[in-house]
């Protein structure tokens, strides 16, 4: 039975669904829904599995804890890449054959990380799983392309929803099996997972008709050209990316914060923070039907508002008993992630209707500003806490959310940014 009623073209060992570009205006089944948020999230964990397996793999295979700390650092390096250098071709060539032919060799990918007689082996692996992980990031655009165009933001917002919960959910999944079955275990299930998806993407999902007959170079070539042409894609990536840096001086200082003075807490009362990401996935398809219905610039604002507030109400922790200070960057924690996930939805939603035929090569762009705002965050995050302290790293994350709201509100700014 299938998902949708598309039109059909007869292809080889016989009949599959062809998407119509730009999309119709049939909404979409339950049963696709399911299998695009599904496979967004079941392809995304792949990146975060290891994370809460390094100690046991370390020991397991000999390896010193700096070369096992390489597993993580190749998987993020593996999925930045993969990013600019293969999510443009979703606008080349059949996004059906790119997500079916990822899946396959995702799945493989981590099988071999499973069966790794060595260190060697599985960091080989692991950039590898970061290269084809980037599957999320041709299903999210295949969304866009599917949804009718008054219901964008709410099919973007579910699809999200699952890449969330698939970030969120993977390190508990990977500790308890690992815990309980062994580190190679949770590679096997991790496998078995994505072949799931991929089989069922082979059935469920229709052609895509590719937007574009540009060789690879001129493709990559064409992502600099989108940047200059679309003023709304330049506002979306810095708004986008500017938030993400006070995102990710957060959450890369906070264990370290959490460790020393007046708390002395462990690596699983940090991890346990990250339980406010389901705020995040929660609000995801919420924020997309608001978008739908009130205008995405409308939740742009919101989002980096709501973000400004919960870094600066973490200001005050200094001045507050512990445990009361522990709730406050709980509570902050819910509130900037719950404002930087609804930014993002909102701008996919602004950036999938610029050019419906450059839908994957201006996610890419998007993506790509999100990863170097996040990285900025990191190392910027990780000098503040060392030389002045909490306060000051609260104070980037601040500066950096307002830095974001301002460049959604400020009218000048509209005018610079948007189409030349």
């Amino acid at each position: 039975m299938s998902f949708i009623r598309p039109v059909h073209a007869t292809a080889g060992h016989g009949t599959v669904p062809t998407a119509v570009s730009p999309s119709g205006n049939e909404p979409l089944s339950s049963g696709l829904r399911l299998l695009l948020a599904s496979g967004a999230g079941l392809s995304v964990a792949s990146i975060y599995y290891s994370q809460p397996m390094l100690g046991v793999m370390g020991s397991s295979l000999g390896a010193s804890d700096t070369a096992v700390g390489l597993v993580p650092t190749l998987t993020q390096l593996g999925y930045a890449l993969g990013i600019l250098l293969l999510t443009p071709l979703g606008d080349r060539f059949d996004r059906r054959r790119i997500i079916l032919l990822k899946a396959a060799l995702l799945s493989v990918a981590l099988l071999l990380g499973g069966i790794a007689p060595g260190i060697g082996l599985l960091l080989a692996v692991s950039f590898a799983v970061g290269l084809t992980a980037t599957l999320a990031q041709d299903i999210v655009p295949a969304a866009a392309t599917l949804a009718p165009e008054h219901e964008r933001g709410k099919v973007v917002g579910t699809v999200m929803t699952g890449l969330l919960l698939g970030i969120l959910l993977s390190r508990v999944i990977s500790g308890v099996v690992a815990e309980h079955f062994g580190w190679r275990a949770m590679y096997m299930v991790a496998a078995a997972s994505v072949a799931l998806v991929g089989v069922a993407a082979w059935r469920g999902l229709p052609r895509f008709r590719p937007t574009s007959t540009l060789s690879y170079g001129a493709l990559l070539g064409s992502l600099a050209s989108l940047w200059s042409r679309y003023g709304a894609l330049r506002r979306a990536a810095l708004a986008q990316g500017l938030v993400s840096v006070g995102f990710s001086a957060f959450w890369s200082t906070l264990a370290v914060m959490l460790h020393g003075a007046p708390f002395h807490l462990g690596s699983a009362a940090a991890g346990a923070f990250g339980l406010a990401g389901a705020a995040g996935a929660l609000g995801a398809p919420i924020a997309g039907r608001v978008s739908d219905r009130f205008g995405p610039e409308v939740v742009t604002r919101l989002g980096a508002g709501l973000a400004v507030v919960s870094f600066a109400a973490m200001l005050a922790v200094p001045w507050l008993e512990p445990n009361a200070r522990l709730w406050l960057i709980a509570a902050s924690a819910i509130g900037f992630d719950l404002g930087a996930q609804i930014m993002l939805v909102a701008h996919q939603t602004i950036v999938f209707g610029i050019d419906p035929a450059a839908r994957s090569r201006l996610n890419a762009v998007l993506f790509v500003c999100m990863f170097i705002g996040m990285s900025v965050g990191a190392v910027s995050g990780s000098l503040l806490l060392a030389r002045w302290g909490w306060v000051a790293v609260t104070l980037l994350a601040t500066a950096s959310a307002l830095a974001a709201l301002l460049a959604r509100l400020i009218p000048g700014g509209r005018s610079l940014l948007e189409v030349r």
